[in-house]
């Protein structure tokens, strides 16, 4: 078996049961008697879109706002681009852009919100009193944190003024139907590029409970801000939200399902750990690494061959100054710990196609790569201490170069444990 080109056909699969036509032509809403304005962000919001205008068989209007180089050809919705994962001014117009398309709507139009992961850097509308430098500054503090994806998500929500269902409240009177990608451990709605379609019950003090439990550092303006903002992002039972719908089309336990429905197709167990994993990359790598050890070594609690496959949203902590996001750094902390192993190989990507602000998905790993990583120069651990997984594995060939899937499902981790004892 040739385990990387097993291990990215499974990535493949999982791909394709994300895949926005076949996603979308489920959960098509009634057309209105009035006007359909489609608006849509995140790094899938324009395949999102085409494949909306080819299924609605009929003009519609509207805007999307995709990460740079994440475009395409849209027909009648107005595609924009901006910067992910720090907003830049393109993010600011977009997310004015997106609040005029739905502007002065009446109650027989139709708003069809197109929503996946990457939307949040993407709609930078900072709230009232504060500028995009501070929303800039929010994400970078954000980022570096190693807070869970929820907990950085009710920060976000208090400091704007598109996120947290205020995009939906501003539609009303139109009926907003919310169509879904999901990158989020949990497939929470309200959570997919901090919601904008979509309230939830989060407040500022949520907001403040998450700066203090995870040591955030942020500047002391947006601290005051919090502290004193004249109110939270409206809550879910906001008449303005009344005959609202919200549908999650895709999420990484549906790709994940596929990926193991062709391992089983190929003769090959799977088993799915969880589609919701969180926690520190270099960490949860470490239990991974601890199971798939026992496999091959004991033949339990799985017997070989057998794909271990799990998703979710893992977090970094920045403590270096090198290169390489979440999957990479999963990837070469586990390679530290199957080190000499002979029967395992990895796959971590993901699902966009690109981790961090590198052009990698990911990469893979397997028994060898430590040592080949110390052949070419380079410390696998002293790479892991710097965060600088990227260039680690470039320095081996080991990256995983799909290029933008149109998709956004969050994290893909497959390991391969073959049967040696033969």
């Amino acid at each position: 078996m040739d385990e990387r080109a097993f291990l990215t056909d499974l990535f493949n699969a999982a791909i394709r049961a994300a895949d926005p036509k076949t996603a979308l032509q489920a959960c098509l809403p009634d057309k209105p008697k009035g006007r359909t304005v489609v608006i849509g962000a995140g790094k899938g919001a324009a395949q999102l879109a085409c494949a909306f205008e080819d299924l609605w068989g009929e003009p519609v209007e509207g805007v999307v706002v995709t990460r740079y180089g994440y475009g395409c050809a849209c027909r009648h919705v107005t595609l924009l681009e901006a910067a992910h994962p720090v907003p830049d001014d393109a993010g600011k117009r977009a997310a004015k852009a997106m609040v005029e398309a739905v502007s002065g709507l009446g109650k027989d139009d139709l708003v069809v919100a197109l929503i996946c992961g990457g939307g949040s850097a993407l709609l930078a509308a900072p709230a009232e009193g504060l500028d995009l430098a501070d929303e800039i500054a929010l994400n970078q503090a954000l980022l570096a944190s190693g807070a869970p994806i929820g907990a950085m998500n009710a920060v976000r929500k208090q400091i704007s003024q598109i996120k947290g269902g205020r995009l939906a409240a501003a539609a009303f009177p139109a009926k907003v139907v919310s169509l879904i990608v999901s990158d989020v451990p949990g497939d929470d709605p309200a959570q997919v590029a901090s919601g904008p379609t979509v309230p939830d019950q989060v407040g500022r003090a949520e907001a403040l409970a998450a700066i203090r439990d995870y040591g955030i550092e942020l500047p002391q303006r947006l601290v005051d801000f919090l502290t004193t903002a004249p109110e939270d992002a409206p809550a879910p039972d906001d008449p303005r939200f009344a005959g609202h719908e919200v549908h999650v089309i895709a999420s990484a336990a549906k790709s994940l399902d596929a990926a193991a429905a062709l391992a089983e197709a190929r003769g090959v167990s799977a088993a799915v750990l969880s589609d919701a994993i969180e926690g520190e990359a270099r960490d949860v790598a470490k239990v991974h690494a601890a199971i798939a050890r026992e496999v091959e070594g004991k033949a339990r609690p799985f017997a070989p061959p057998v794909v271990l496959l799990s998703g979710g949203e893992t977090t970094v902590t920045l403590r270096g100054t090198g290169k390489g996001g979440r999957n990479s750094e999963f990837l070469l902390s586990l390679a530290l710990e199957i080190d000499g192993c002979t029967g395992i190989t990895a796959l971590a990507a993901d699902t966009d196609g690109i981790d961090g602000s590198e052009n990698n998905a990911g990469a893979f790993a397997d028994g060898t790569t430590a040592k080949a990583m110390r052949v070419a120069g380079v410390d696998p651990a002293g790479a892991l201490a710097d965060n600088d997984a990227y260039t680690a594995f470039h320095a081996v060939g080991g990256l995983f170069e799909p290029g933008p899937t149109g998709t956004n499902v969050n994290d893909f981790r497959a390991i391969l444990i073959r049967d040696d004892r033969d």
